[in-house]
């Protein structure tokens, strides 16, 4: 790590990497297999991490290993159109039906960026409305009062985003249906764009309605509304958001779990809108490594792996884990919130449910910090922020949860003891 500060800022090349959240020295990982990771001293880690999401079926699958050597041996880019391209966009297709058109891109952030450009276009109109706490990459529009890195560094904004730009993005609070309401009727809107459950701001769930109600403001305001979808895509439920609350959205974005661990996200919605981009229409966006082969592989290797029963499977493991650590919090006296959706999952030192970012903040953050080191120290890996999600895979097995439960068990206790 030493070495990396003179190479990097903060000596990592994503911000919450240097555990800024939570304080102390960040550990460097070596390698990872299933449910563990390892670091360079050979401490063995239980993950609850999973790469921040993508690794649904845990590290290194033989499954995605393979596929990614056998298509490496044919060649690693091209720049022209591959088959994998739409066999992937075809899985992705068969479990959401409503991306009746898509574009491969390269990260979670330019697919975001692209929806809102689309949106915009779309619509002739030039605000978006967020979500306080919900985070959507790091391009200009999405860096007011986001979640993710921004939230775990107190960072309200960024500077180096032109204060023209930043008027065009309004926020208001999750699950405050009434002030978007109140804004979609006052501000022409090219988009309402959410994380349909926060896991940027830590794991909060939209209270019933609420997104019922999104739909029906869009409808009758014009806006589009648009899910992103990038951290519960086939996380929530086999097919996603749309399967797990009934609601259509008219524009979506993906990643992690579409490339099984490696860099890939997609943008796409109903056909007359993404017909829109170029080159059948006027929006322009392009990438070089958009559909980069070994991104297709490893996304459809995954895909096919993750079977619904398997999903069911990790979401039965998932509430077995919430289940337990709740009851330790209980007997260890801490006011203590959690809980799931599939295989994401989160949790709040706080009694009460936490239903938008100004409640997670009032959570015992000191509290966190303490917990996450104890946890760490007893080989349990947790976010390194108390305003991020947790993920479950397929390689953890019961045993992994009594494991982790015996030893989360010791460091509330710890914890609790300051």
């Amino acid at each position: 790590m030493a070495r990396s500060r003179a190479r990097f800022p903060g000596g990592v090349n994503s911000p919450v990497r240097a555990f800024g959240g939570v304080g102390g020295e960040p550990f460097v990982v070596a390698r990872g297999a299933g449910s563990r990771i390892w670091d360079v001293d050979g401490n063995e880690y239980l993950d609850y991490v999973l790469s921040w999401g993508p690794l649904v079926l845990g590290h290194a699958p033989r499954v995605v290993l393979e596929a990614v050597e056998r298509i490496m041996q044919q060649g690693t880019s091209f720049g022209i159109p591959t088959g994998l391209e739409l066999e992937l966009a075809e899985a992705i297709a068969a479990r959401m039906p409503h991306l009746e058109m898509m574009r491969f891109v390269s990260s979670g952030t330019e697919a975001a960026m692209s929806v809102a450009r689309l949106a915009r276009a779309v619509t002739g109109r030039d605000h978006l409305l967020k979500f306080e706490g919900c985070y959507h990459g790091h391009a200009d529009s999405f860096l007011v009062k986001a979640g993710s890195g921004v939230a775990t560094l107190g960072l309200p904004n960024s500077p180096g985003v032109p204060s023209a730009l930043a008027e065009l993005t309004l926020t208001c609070a999750f699950n405050d249906l009434e002030a978007v309401e109140r804004i979609a009727r006052s501000v022409p809107l090219a988009a309402i764009l959410l994380e349909p459950i926060v896991g940027n701001g830590g794991y909060i769930e939209p209270v019933p309605g609420f997104l019922e109600g999104l739909r029906r403001i869009a409808d009758e305001t014009g806006a589009l509304l648009v899910f992103d979808e990038v951290m519960t895509g086939f996380r929530i439920a086999f097919g996603g958001a749309r399967e797990r609350f009934g609601v259509n959205p008219d524009l979506t974005a993906l990643g992690k779990v579409i490339g099984g661990g490696l860099p890939v996200a997609v943008y796409g919605g109903r056909r007359e809108l993404m017909e829109r981009v170029a080159p059948t229409g006027p929006v322009y966006q392009a990438g070089t490594l958009s559909g980069n082969p070994l991104a297709m592989a490893g996304g459809l290797a995954t895909l096919g792996a993750l079977t619904r029963e398997v999903h069911d499977a990790i979401t039965a493991r998932t509430a077995r884990l919430v289940a337990g650590l709740t009851a330790i919090a209980s007997r260890h006296g801490v006011p203590f919130s959690a809980s799931h959706s599939g295989s994401m999952w989160g949790f709040f030192f706080r009694d009460t449910t936490v239903r938008n970012f100004d409640e997670a903040k009032q959570s015992d953050t000191a509290l966190f910090k303490r917990f996450f080191h104890a946890a760490r120290e007893r080989g349990v890996y947790l976010a390194p922020s108390a305003f991020e999600a947790a993920f479950m895979s397929a390689a953890h097995s019961d045993a992994d949860i009594d494991l982790t439960l015996a030893r989360l068990d010791d460091a509330m206790g710890v914890a609790v003891q300051g």
